[in-house]
């Protein structure tokens, strides 16, 4: 991933326009913007540009229009939101393609910025049509991707574009990549994996590629129930994909093949019914009653994994332990991620972490600015741990 393009390497933009793809794919209720965590990211790339003297021009989607103008899905409320973040005007254009596009760019000065209408108001946005994408093209002189979230598509705004332009990463998905690199990609030996979650079937994929390449991969949550199922291992009422056994045992077999050791739990947190505060205790896993089920790690296995960390240089963690948002079943996703974290602090572990559940598992143990990387990118994350290729990360690279 080392061989993408950045910013530093785009020169002499003053006066020039730079089309930059954002994420402000944001929560919106009652035409206000209720989370700016989006608009934020992209505070870095947009100043480096304006401060080149570049008039910065922002593409974005928002919502599912399926290629049709929706009022209430514009993003002209997000303009507005997106102007406090900058602390400076940010014009607005009813489109992002043609002359409305193009004159509302025109009236900007160098150092300007400017969000075009939705993306998705145009059918030909996620069917990467080659002549919308040569109409956007049209509108700027470089094209700066910076929404990791959305370079698992191959749309119009996020591969179809650079085509037609010098293509470069911006400052959010520089650091997305580098991360990404110093995680998998060249990553400080051992490297240990924790794959959480409720299946297995959205995961084999991951599983699959990730046992390739790291040194042990830690399984939880449902997940790890259906491999304990799969070992003989009593797992009761618990989440289980049981027509998934073979599944199970092929990924362990190629994970002794390329000598990755998985590490399942030991103990586990059962309770008769799903509930916050449930009556539950802690067993083996050959210990669980026909009549409970598995809703956490059990403390050895979080102190198995305490002493895996102590082992890896680099971690990576996609998942919870247990069900972690009904109390007591978050101990050990909370006690491992605090762990980690505190080695992380120390110098002794790479961390990166990713996808919906963990961002919010980390910052329920509060620990998600300790980590060495969070993603939030969702699916980009999860594809490029499954060792897929990425349309607009391709696209950037020299």
């Amino acid at each position: 991933m080392s061989q993408f393009k950045r910013i530093e390497d785009a020169d002499n933009l003053a006066g020039k326009t730079a089309l930059v793809r954002v994420d402000f794919n944001v929560p919106v209720a009652n035409g206000r913007v209720t989370d700016d965590t989006r608009l934020r990211a992209a505070l870095d790339t947009v100043n480096s540009l304006s401060g080149k003297g570049a008039k910065v021009a922002l593409l974005a989607h928002f919502g599912r229009p399926k290629g049709e103008v929706k009022p209430d899905l514009s993003l002209r409320p997000v303009a507005d939101a997106f102007a406090k973040v900058v602390g400076a005007p940010v014009a607005f254009a009813e489109d992002c393609v043609g002359e409305v596009a193009e004159n509302a760019i025109a009236q900007i000065q160098g150092g300007g910025v400017i969000l075009l209408e939705n993306t998705r108001f145009h059918p030909g946005e996620e069917k990467n049509d080659p002549e919308l994408a040569r109409e956007m093209a049209k509108l700027g002189d470089i094209y700066v991707n910076d929404a990791f979230s959305a370079a698992h598509r191959a749309h119009a705004s996020t591969e179809g574009i650079a085509h037609h332009l010098p293509a470069y990463a911006g400052r959010a998905m520089e650091r997305e990549l580098d991360a990404l690199e110093a995680a998998l990609g060249n990553p400080k030996r051992p490297v240990l994996a924790v794959v959480g979650g409720a299946k297995v079937s959205t995961k084999i994929d991951l599983l699959k590629n990730l046992v390739s390449r790291v040194d042990a991969l830690a399984i939880g949550g449902g997940m790890a129930n259906t491999f304990l199922a799969a070992g003989g291992h009593p797992v009761g009422k618990s989440l289980c994909e049981h027509d998934l056994a073979d599944t199970c045992r092929e990924i362990e077999a190629r994970a002794s093949d390329s000598g990755c050791d998985i590490l399942l739990p030991q103990d586990v947190v059962v309770a008769k019914e799903f509930a916050a505060n449930a009556e539950h205790r802690t067993c083996s896993t050959g210990e669980v009653g026909d009549d409970e089920m598995i809703l956490d790690a059990g403390p050895q296995t979080v102190g198995l994994l305490a002493i895996a960390m102590d082992a890896a240089k680099t971690l990576v963690w996609n998942g919870p332990l247990g069900a972690f948002e009904t109390e007591p079943f978050d101990k050990a996703t909370v006690s491992a991620a605090r762990g980690a974290a505190e080695r992380v602090k120390a110098g002794k572990l790479t961390g990166v972490a990713g996808g919906g559940d963990t961002v919010a598992a980390l910052n329920h143990a509060g620990v998600a600015d300790d980590f060495s990387f969070v993603s939030t990118a969702g699916g980009a994350f999860l594809e490029w741990m499954e060792g897929k290729t990425l349309p607009g990360v391709e696209v950037l690279k020299g």
